[in-house]
């Protein structure tokens, strides 16, 4: 399975990219996970919806080929990490490859949205973005690891 993280890059300290490196080894090479960052547009006064639009396009230019849409928003389904599991296997079983789209700032673009499958939240709580990506790093691990009968989650 082919999964990728396309993140509005807002300069990850260091911690938070070696989290995501070392969770990125983990997984077989059945299941290749890749992280593409897009840079964020610089504020410059401009209004929001003109931001959010540009990295819009540079996101849909980072998004492998036939990929199927998956953002993170704070209004996306609440998922438990069985059911997050269970979507993992439906996709793969199914032959599809997520992309899923952590936004910059000021979120992501309505109509970027609008084009994706799903939108997913990973907490009913803000998270800066460079701990939103380790979260989902390790989310995707662990439902690897569910569907794999891992002993890394012991539920």
């Amino acid at each position: 399975m082919k999964l990728c993280i396309v993140a509005v890059d807002l300069r990850s300290p260091a911690w938070s990219s070696q989290a995501c490196e070392d969770y990125a080894k983990r997984f077989p090479r059945d299941w290749k996970v890749e992280l593409r960052t897009v840079r964020e547009e610089p504020r410059r006064g401009q209004p929001r919806e003109k931001l959010m639009a540009a990295e819009a396009e540079r996101i849909r230019r980072a998004v492998p080929k036939n990929s199927i849409l998956i953002a993170l928003d704070e209004r996306g389904r609440d998922l438990t990490t069985m059911q997050f599991a269970a979507e993992l296997r439906r996709w793969q079983e199914e032959g599809e490859s997520p992309a899923f789209i952590i936004g910059g700032t000021d979120g992501i673009d309505a109509a970027l949205k609008k084009d994706c499958r799903m939108l997913i939240r990973l907490s009913s709580m803000t998270l800066p973005h460079a701990l939103a990506r380790v979260v989902l790093f390790e989310q995707l691990y662990r439902a690897w690891s569910i569907l794999n009968n891992h002993p890394y989650h012991r539920a």
